[in-house]
């Protein structure tokens, strides 16, 4: 499947506009539930995903590619956390649009080429974006493309360095071939889609 940046760029907007909802709904009471990113609950896995879309944003649409800091450390959940959503996702879309995909992102010392990186926030918004709204009882309908897209793109990124137990992606999980895109994409990524609370 051939996807070009811009394209790529779409998709995350429309993975970010599901998104900014269930930021946004996020209730007091619901802050220190578990999620089935076993690493975080509710709270946590909201600022992990909110710091560092900001820090993603922020390094696409600086001219070098330089985002502003290598880690999500100091970072404060915003008043309105859905705004901060949509600006992340307009700030992106414009930057790729300019080129910024065709330039290193920077993080810290370190650097991935920008469409590579681009395909990686793609991947790992469907699934956090899941993991939040699957935690606190709301919808996530991203588009099938999305996830297509990035069943095409995650297996290159899952070596034995990052996937298995203790891992920064927990083992594969068996879906059937026949299930809905994303829900092989949660598989793949070492998520249980029918995964609750409870």
């Amino acid at each position: 499947m051939t996807t070009t940046t811009e394209q790529t760029a779409d998709l995350l907007a429309e993975v970010l506009t599901e998104l900014a909802p269930v930021v946004g709904s996020v209730t007091d009471d619901q802050l220190h539930d578990p999620t089935p990113c076993t690493d975080y609950d509710v709270a946590q896995l909201r600022e992990h995903v909110l710091g560092w879309l900001a820090i993603f944003a922020a390094g696409f649409a600086d001219p070098a590619g330089q985002a502003p800091r290598a880690s999500t450390d100091g970072y404060q959940v915003p008043a309105d956390p859905a705004a901060e959503v949509r600006g992340a996702a307009s700030t992106i879309t414009e930057a790729v649009r300019a080129g910024a995909a065709g330039r290193p992102l920077r993080l810290g010392d370190s650097g991935m080429p920008g469409d590579m990186a681009l395909s990686m926030i793609l991947w790992e918004y469907q699934v956090h974006g899941w993991d939040l709204a699957r935690a606190t009882g709301q919808p996530w309908s991203p588009p099938p493309a999305a996830a297509e897209q990035s069943l095409a793109f995650a297996p290159g990124m899952l070596t034995a360095d990052y996937q298995g137990d203790g891992k920064a992606f927990g083992p594969r999980l068996p879906v059937p071939a026949a299930a809905p895109p994303l829900d092989r994409l949660l598989g793949l990524s070492g998520r249980d889609p029918a995964w609750t609370a409870s």
